[in-house]
Parts: structure tokens; C-alpha cells; sequence
């Protein structure tokens, strides 16, 4: 991205939504960019998929609760504005579910045809019932996903919750040996579901895993981390907020000195940061309807990130 682009994305932020604070009050994504800064110069950082080594801008966007809307166009304006920077910003993973309400056809019908061939389009299979009659369940439920998104070849189908896991990975198998799909993954949210997950990487060969990981929640560094580093397994990141609580936690906080160390003005981008700087982690993806929102945390995905000695200031600071 120019540093025009830069710039207009910065005004745009300094413009519009929230504050953090106000956003978790309203039960709206968590939004707060400083007013006026200059975005870092450079490209977005990126990460391999380790089953192919291509390469993901590792900032991507999730899409539960801000895209979960109607059709009224007053809901749908500022999801079109979200869209318009993120891929101007040269972000490509958008990451959704059929699970989400609507948020897989308001995607669809309000990507545009150049933004669906730069997109990386991630979404998930959750319908149970095993055996036959499960695993075509997922095959209707997919085949309608990728009728709503517009977007007839998925890039990435991930079992969602791991519910049906094995009817569903031998549909996406073969989807993918067929072209129907690029990648495979699982996913869940709890960190309760870590020893299901490790078992799963340990006897299924898969391209994507995603789970939970933050700066409170770090379990992950001790087990699942070092072990899709050991397998190859490109890693998503949901829940690196915790549902806004972090921000709870440094209410009132000032940003502390040292965050400018590794380019970061917010504590959403020094929670991002943290997050990036597992060597381990492909891609995070916070939801977000709001351009303000969006260019913040985009910016975690530029410059630095923080050292083993800046990571725990981190977790000193939200301890």
C-alpha cells in the first residue's frame, strides 16, 4: 500500500465509530484507532501455508456479529466501506460460516468481482448426523455456502467445532483432490477443546487449524503452537481479543512507552502483535464493521513485532 492510501485510511478511521470502550458496552465489535497517525509504511506482513508455501497477509477479518445483518442498505454501507480497505490495504483472508446468520450472504452480495478473485475465503461445515446421511448433509450445506458467497471455489473448508469431524474431512478430501476446494482445516474456540485438536493434527494431515490464542490466553504456546509448527500446519487465530474483555483490563490504562517500540499506537495492535509474534501463527482474524476498527487493526500486521523481553511487558500489563 502508498502512503496516500495509508493516509485516506487513517482519515477515514480518525471519522468514524466508537471508542473501544463504547463498542463493548453496545454489544458492537471493539473499535478505536488514534485519531491522525500515520500508518507504517511496507506490505503487510505475511506468513506460508506450510502444505504449499504460498503466502497470507497474516492480518485477515472475521465475520461473526458485525456481518450477521439484513438487507437494510443503512447496515450494509459500512461492511461495503470495510471491504474497500481491507483488500486496498492488501489484506486477502476473510474468514465466515454458515453458523453466522446471514454473514455469509451479505459477504456475497457485497463483494465485488475484483474483490472476489484477491479474496481468500475461509468458511466451515458444522452439520451433525454421522455416516452417510451426515457427510451429505455437509455436502448440501457446503454447496449452499459457496452459492451465497458467490465464490464457487472455496479456499479454505474447515470443520467447524470439529462437529461430524470424520463424515465431514472425508467429503473435504475428496472436494479438494476435485478442485472444489484449495485447503482443509478444523477449527474450535475453547481451550477446553486442546486435546481434541492435538489428537486430530496428530493422526489427520490437514492444512489449517484454528483455535483461540491471546495475551491472557496462552495454553496454546505450550501445546498447539509448537506442535503445527512441528507438522506443517498453518495456523488461524480467533478469539485474540477474548471477546473485548482484554480491552476491559487496560481501561483507563495509558498505552505505555514501550509499545512504540515494535510500531504499535493502540492496545488493539499491541494485542495483535502479540499474537503475530508466534512464529507459529499463519494469520489472526478480528471481526470488525467499521473502517475505524479495521485500519487498527490492520496496522498490528505492519512493522515490528514484539521481542520474548516486550511480550512479557504484554502480559505484565493485562495480568
Amino acid at each position: 500500500m502508498d502512503r496516500r492510501l495509508f493516509l485516506t485510511l487513517s482519515g477515514m478511521a480518525a471519522m468514524t465509530g466508537a471508542s473501544r470502550s463504547e463498542a463493548h458496552f453496545t454489544g458492537q465489535p471493539h473499535d478505536h484507532s488514534p485519531d491522525g497517525r500515520e500508518i507504517p509504511l511496507g506490505p503487510l506482513i505475511k506468513r506460508k501455508i506450510p502444505s504449499t508455501g504460498e503466502e497470507l497477509p497474516a492480518v485477515g477479518l472475521g465475520t461473526s456479529g458485525p456481518f450477521e445483518v439484513g438487507a437494510e442498505s443503512a447496515a450494509r454501507a459500512p461492511l461495503r466501506e470495510v471491504l474497500m480497505a481491507f483488500f486496498d490495504a492488501g489484506a486477502t483472508l476473510i474468514d465466515t460460516s454458515p453458523m453466522y446468520s446471514t454473514a455469509e450472504a451479505v459477504l456475497g452480495d457485497l463483494l465485488t468481482a475484483e474483490q472476489q478473485s484477491r479474496a481468500f475465503i475461509a468458511t466451515k461445515v458444522w452439520t451433525p448426523g454421522s455416516g452417510v446421511h451426515g457427510g451429505q448433509k455437509g455436502i448440501e450445506q457446503m454447496q449452499r455456502s459457496a452459492s451465497l458467497l458467490e465464490h464457487p471455489r472455496i479456499e479454505l473448508m474447515q470443520v467447524h467445532n470439529l462437529v461430524d469431524l470424520d463424515a465431514h474431512l472425508k467429503t473435504l478430501r475428496r472436494w479438494k483432490e476435485e478442485g472444489k476446494i484449495r485447503y482443509i482445516g478444523v477449527t474450535h474456540y475453547t481451550t477446553s477443546s486442546y486435546p481434541d485438536l492435538i489428537s486430530i493434527i496428530g493422526r489427520e494431515k490437514l492444512d489449517f487449524v484454528q483455535f483461540n490464542y491471546s495475551v491472557a490466553t496462552r495454553a496454546a504456546e505450550k501445546t498447539l503452537l509448537p506442535l503445527c509448527a512441528d507438522k506443517g500446519v498453518a495456523v488461524i487465530i480467533n478469539r485474540a481479543f477474548e471477546d473485548g474483555n482484554l480491552f476491559t483490563s487496560v481501561e483507563g490504562k495509558t498505552l505505555p512507552a514501550w509499545a512504540a517500540e515494535f510500531g504499535a499506537d493502540s492496545w488493539a495492535q499491541v494485542f495483535l502483535k502479540f499474537v503475530l509474534a508466534h512464529p507459529a501463527v499463519t494469520c489472526v482474524i478480528p471481526a470488525t464493521g467499521k473502517v475505524r476498527n479495521l485500519v487498527d487493526n490492520l496496522s498490528a500486521g505492519f512493522g515490528a513485532l514484539p521481542d520474548g523481553k516486550q511480550r512479557a511487558q504484554i502480559i505484565a500489563a493485562v495480568d
